[in-house]
């Protein structure tokens, strides 16, 4: 058996394994969050140097108010990032990271104790640090922007331990190898004895324009690993690029994908502008509701 019979054996071990029995419910901290209807994640970035500028906060007061946005537009899940993972960026150093993400915690704790928090991190040490001191609901990972193409084992290890939901990015280029980068990734983590998994696609990792358009074109193919499925394209180049513009103008093309993303199994949609997204899933429950 080659290695890439070995991966599609794996694939379909996983497929058989957890298509039929998963439940689309995360346990963060003891509470259950369904994902029966799709949820929103709402960006806070805790960065000078985010993508998209005006998503940026950078002072207590800057980071309370966009909490409560979030909260008030219908997001259910708050999302902290503090070291930025755009293209051709300089990550910052881990005690930086840390520093930033403990002034975020804090404030976030304090203006919604009760939110359901997932930190943006690549790092093993910073996701046991918001975890531990600040009860953070997920880790959200996607992947060292400069690590090879060697599994996160570190950070696998860590979450397992740590015993949260965990989103796992790909950065593979087409679906099919997606699919296989997944299967392979859920298959450690399972051997570890991490239990809530979703996995996110990569939208914008890794991939050329036209391979992002040809992962959206067959997301529903992600239904096939039986877990939930998060999506990220808020304003990013794969929108912009196309259409001529610049990310202020890139939400109405953020809206049509998140739409395209829903009807094709998202259950979670990452996204700058939480009351935009929170509509389209309104709009797709009810066309669903009627289909059936």
């Amino acid at each position: 058996m080659n290695k890439n019979q070995s991966i599609y054996f794996v694939f379909r071990l996983i497929c058989t394994t957890f298509v039929a029995g998963m439940k689309y419910t995360l346990n963060c901290n003891g509470r259950l969050l369904s994902l029966g209807e799709s949820r929103v994640m709402g960006i806070v970035n805790v960065t000078p140097d985010s993508f998209y500028a005006s998503s940026r906060q950078q002072t207590a007061g800057e980071i309370a108010e966009r909490v409560c946005q979030i909260l008030g537009e219908g997001g259910a899940i708050i999302d902290v990032g503090a070291c930025s993972t755009r293209p051709d960026s300089t990550p910052v150093s881990e005690a930086e990271e840390m520093e930033r993400l403990r002034l975020a915690l804090e404030v976030v704790r304090q203006e919604a104790s009760e939110a359901i928090v997932s930190v943006d991190t690549f790092r093993p040490d910073v996701a046991r640090m918001a975890v531990e001191e600040y009860g953070v609901d997920m880790i959200n990972d996607v992947g060292e922007p400069t690590a090879n193409s060697e599994k996160p084992m570190d950070m696998f290890r860590m979450v397992s331990r740590l015993g949260v939901p965990y989103v796992y990015m790909s950065r593979r280029a087409t679906m099919t190898d997606v699919l296989m980068d997944c299967a392979e990734a859920v298959n450690t983590l399972r051997s570890m004895g991490q239990k809530d998994i979703v996995l996110d696609p990569g939208f914008g990792f890794g991939k050329t324009l036209e391979q992002n358009y040809e992962v959206m074109d067959q997301l529903e193919r992600m239904k096939m690993i039986g877990l939930p499925v998060l999506v990220g394209v808020s304003r990013k180049s794969m929108i912009y690029r196309l259409l001529g513009a610049q990310q202020e103008q890139a939400l109405n093309g953020t809206t049509a994908l998140n739409t395209i993303a829903l009807l094709k199994g998202a259950s979670i949609l990452r996204v700058h502008d939480v009351r935009e997204a929170v509509e389209c899933v309104k709009i797709v429950k009810s066309l669903k509701f009627k289909a059936d």
